[in-house]
């Protein structure tokens, strides 16, 4: 088998676009998935020379046409990261129903999609990575994010039963959980909050998103060949 091919959604910016450079240094045929960012997504792939597909991961069409168009390219798919996600801060008692649906939509429905668009070719070949990309928020909880820690708690459940599950296949399914990551995701805490933060840290300093990719990369690798079902926290130890 020639180069591994991986498709990283969500992968046109932050910790998706630092996958997707990790992965292109690793030797792997790069697919960065992206919704709206265009530009980026293609000014990424022609440095990486990688392929930008786009797609709503919410919209399982979409999606589902997206993984034929990867398969029809290259003929095989090994690795699937399951990076795209929203955020938003709100009192849960200003959550709308437009505000919960929309945050499962992407973050848990877009998990769904697209390994169910890849599971079929990862089934046949008894081979295949997922590693998907939780939050620390999903682990513990966070104030004011009760609708992102909600759907992130339920992709941590959604990766422990599915490496359960597809592990006769020979696939592996594992989580990346994030602490607090230098990304455009977090740029609306100001300079106060990121230094505090930091301060709370105990390796003293927040993440950025190499550190991130770095942990999926590893999941994704024949390094990892014996670990499933698990959930690697890059934090820096603000939970443990």
């Amino acid at each position: 088998m020639g180069q591994k091919v991986v498709l990283i959604t969500g992968g046109s910016r932050g910790i998706g676009a630092a996958c997707v450079r990790r992965f292109a240094a690793d030797g792997c045929r790069v697919v960065i998935n992206y919704r709206g960012s265009r530009g980026q997504a293609e000014a990424l792939a022609a440095q990486v020379g990688g392929l930008a597909l786009q797609a709503d991961v919410a919209d399982p069409v979409q999606v589902q046409d997206m993984v034929d168009n990867v398969l029809d390219k290259f003929c095989q798919l090994d690795i699937l990261v399951c990076n795209a996600g929203i955020s938003q801060q709100k009192l849960f008692g200003d959550l709308t129903d437009a505000d919960w649906r929309r945050m499962f939509a992407v973050n848990v429905d877009g998990v769904f999609h697209s390994i169910r668009a890849v599971l079929p070719h990862f089934i046949h070949r008894k081979a295949g990575r997922i590693v998907t990309v939780s939050s620390m928020w999903g682990q513990v909880g966070g104030s004011c994010e009760a609708a992102y820690s909600a759907s992130k708690a339920a992709v941590i459940g959604l990766t422990k039963a599915l490496a359960k599950e597809l592990g006769p296949s020979g696939i592996t399914v594992n989580c990346v959980a994030p602490g607090v990551i230098d990304t455009e995701m977090n740029a609306r805490l100001d300079a106060g909050t990121l230094a505090a933060l930091a301060e709370e840290t105990p390796l003293g300093t927040i993440g950025t998103p190499e550190d991130v990719a770095q942990s999926v990369c590893f999941l994704a690798s024949d390094a990892a060949r014996f670990i499933t079902g698990q959930v690697l926290a890059p934090n820096g130890g603000l939970v443990i």
